[in-house]
């Protein structure tokens, strides 16, 4: 189960001017990876500099909102009852609640700045960034407002696979099309939110993320949906997530509990600019007594 922690901390700075402490020590107190004389994972390779290309002013056509989303073929999902997308497949654990916690700041923090597309990563693979962004995407759609999920990761894609699709025409298909129209977006039934798979890797990932067409194609999309949810790369080593980065509103970062180390934390940390960062996820903690209580609140039959 994940646990959010210090999310979303920038939103209490703007409205009381409080500021919070230190998101490394206060994550660092939490969870410490390296426990028990655990040996240290080598250091990870330094992350370069991406010069910033000149990107010329999307031109987005003006058509109605209605038009455009209908036009985008629907599928059905069937998410398997073991998956651990959660708020489908279990909406009413307190797992499942903590992410509508999580849409709610965010719109707090809409009100204060413009804020429509969020960045989730992670310093390293495998701490849960994929998992988060898809309940994160499922909890907002909840609100009857149009939500975006983007497979932003073109190397290692599995966004499509946790919803139990196959091989779909993606983000990568269309960055080396002609890009005169807006395609392979997918509106998933049931979920009620719309996915732009990664498509087939491309062998020039970044290069492909670096052309103006990627800038043109969020500036399309941001006329289309109230939400779009980003699923990027992980910040170590690579520099597709600086990318997506510029492209975005904002980031939030994904720790996992036991895997994460502090060296990577800070790390990250120095990666994502602090006016970007809006705040820390732990994942994968142990469960707490939280979820008994909020069992046994919500079940009461189950006393």
């Amino acid at each position: 189960m994940s646990r959010i922690f210090d999310a979303l901390q920038r939103s209490g700075v703007e409205r009381s001017g409080v500021e919070y402490p230190d998101l490394i020590s206060v994550v660092t107190e939490v969870f410490e990876a390296n426990r028990d004389g655990a040996p240290k994972p080598p250091e990870p390779a330094p992350v370069e500099d991406v010069a910033e290309p000149e990107l010329p002013t999307p031109e987005v056509a003006q058509k109605p909102l209605s038009q455009e989303l209908s036009e985008f073929p629907s599928l059905s999902v069937a998410v398997k009852p073991e998956s651990r997308l959660v708020f489908f497949t279990d909406p009413d654990s307190l797992a499942a609640e903590k992410f509508r916690f999580l849409s709610v700041r965010l719109r707090q923090i809409q009100q204060n700045r413009s804020i429509k597309k969020v960045l989730v990563t992670s310093t390293i693979p495998e701490e849960g960034k994929t998992l988060i962004s898809a309940n994160l995407a499922g909890a907002l759609a909840g609100r009857k407002q149009k939500v975006l999920l983007i497979e932003g990761d073109l190397r290692r894609p599995s966004l499509a696979k946790e919803f139990g699709l196959g091989r779909l025409s993606g983000l990568g298909e269309w960055l080396r099309g002609d890009h005169r129209k807006l395609t392979n977006v997918y509106r998933l039934e049931g979920p009620g939110l719309w996915l732009m798979p990664a498509g087939d890797p491309p062998a020039n990932a970044l290069e492909l993320m670096q052309s103006a067409s990627l800038s043109q194609l969020m500036a399309q999309l941001s006329n289309l949906f109230d939400w779009i949810i980003v699923d990027s790369p992980p910040l170590l080593p690579l520099a597709d997530t600086t990318v997506w980065a510029r492209l975005t509103d904002g980031a939030l970062l994904v720790a996992r509990e036991g895997t994460t180390r502090r060296a990577m934390l800070e790390r990250g940390l120095q990666v994502v600019k602090k006016s970007d960062l809006l705040g820390v996820i732990l994942n994968g903690c142990a469960p707490s007594r939280d979820n008994s209580y909020y069992q046994s609140y919500y079940n009461p039959g189950n006393k």
